[in-house]
């Protein structure tokens, strides 16, 4: 045999035993995604299997969740803040690049991701807020300016203020009336205004926040496509009656999610209030880059959260670079979404508190 076809052979099966090659290794392409936001998934997973890149499928799976209002909490028309706006946050990270764009608290564009997109291909930044994001999008092409309110946003606004705006995000304060304005409860239990602790302990110690399924939500997606290469991205319109100007962690990168090439990436939903201050997403991707499965590293990332806040509730999805995935979550019973070439469609996977 000649010298050549001795070096075509040992090329070709190193290429089998090591996933060069074309880049497809078998084990991509692979999308995972928190919750059973099928249809998303389904999306990314027809951009991805096309050969687009990892990005591009991101971008496709997260427009669609927008799109199609996933559980009412992601794109427009859902989960009002205290003035009934609903408003959008989007992130979308570069595994190759480490580069990210992300948008909050963004008003009158519905397209949360490709904002985000839009952040990170056309400028230095990192993150745009506000209105100002708006006016990026929009000048950049998107649609704009549009109200991303809908019908069951208010309706569900007006049965929040009729109920005395019960549950909310306010706490140590004494309302003018039922629904604020606020002012800060000193530690007599007046405010500078003369309002007694007597007259009004029953408000003050019934008002409270509320976390739960439907309350507030995120899709984050991770995408390994073919070439081996990963990206991730969330949007969410953030937590129901949340104050104005709060921004959770769905545009923060290591909160919501988070991607490195060499390593995998991690995708998170629950209190983005209690878990960016732990950045759990950067965490599961350290974890795993120290040699750490995906299973375990999810796991270690939810304790550390739950050993401070017991109460908290929230879960992260881990992929390795293997394709390996597993998810962890506390307070609640999660499940995340997964299309990979040995599946016919989406699998939805079950994850106990």
């Amino acid at each position: 045999m000649s010298t050549i076809k001795l070096l075509f052979l040992f090329t070709f099966f190193s290429s089998l035993i090591l996933g060069y090659g074309d880049g497809i290794s078998g084990k991509y392409p692979i999308v995972v995604s928190t919750w059973p936001f099928v249809e998303a998934v389904r999306a990314a997973w027809r951009a991805v299997d096309a050969g687009f890149s990892a990005v591009d499928a991101v971008v496709e799976g997260c427009s669609a969740c927008e799109d199609l209002r996933c559980d009412g909490t992601v794109g427009p028309g859902g989960s009002p803040d205290e003035n009934g706006e609903t408003t959008i946050d989007a992130l979308i990270m570069n595994g190759v690049t480490m580069e990210i764009g992300a948008v909050a608290a963004m008003r009158y564009v519905k397209d949360g991701i490709r904002a985000a997109r839009l952040v990170m291909e056309h400028t230095k930044h990192t993150l745009l807020v506000g209105e100002k994001a708006s006016a990026f999008a929009i000048a950049m092409g998107l649609p704009g300016p549009s109200n991303l309110s809908s019908t069951e946003s208010i309706e569900m606004w007006n049965k929040w203020k009729e109920n005395g705006c019960q549950p909310n995000f306010w706490k140590n304060v004494i309302p003018l009336n039922g629904c604020g304005p606020y002012r800060p409860k000193s530690a007599n239990g007046f405010s500078e205004g003369g309002y007694s602790k007597a007259n009004l302990m029953g408000v003050i110690e019934s008002r409270s926040s509320h976390f739960g399924l439907h309350s507030h939500d995120t899709i984050s997606m991770a995408v390994i496509d073919k070439m081996g290469h990963v990206a991730v991205g969330t949007s969410t319109n953030g937590a129901t009656f949340k104050i104005p100007g709060r921004v959770g962690d769905g545009p923060i990168a290591g909160s919501s999610s988070y991607a490195d090439d060499g390593v995998g990436a991690c995708g998170a939903t629950g209190d983005g209030d209690i878990m960016m201050r732990f950045l759990p997403c950067y965490q599961v991707v350290e974890s795993m880059r120290l040699g750490m499965e995906p299973k375990l590293a999810a796991k270690d990332a939810i304790s550390r959260i739950a050993r401070k806040f017991p109460d908290f509730v929230g879960a992260v999805v881990a992929v390795n670079k293997n394709g390996v995935h597993a998810g962890a979550c506390h307070g609640w019973t999660f499940q995340y979404s997964v299309r990979t070439l040995e599946m016919e469609d989406v699998e939805v996977f079950t994850v106990l508190p």
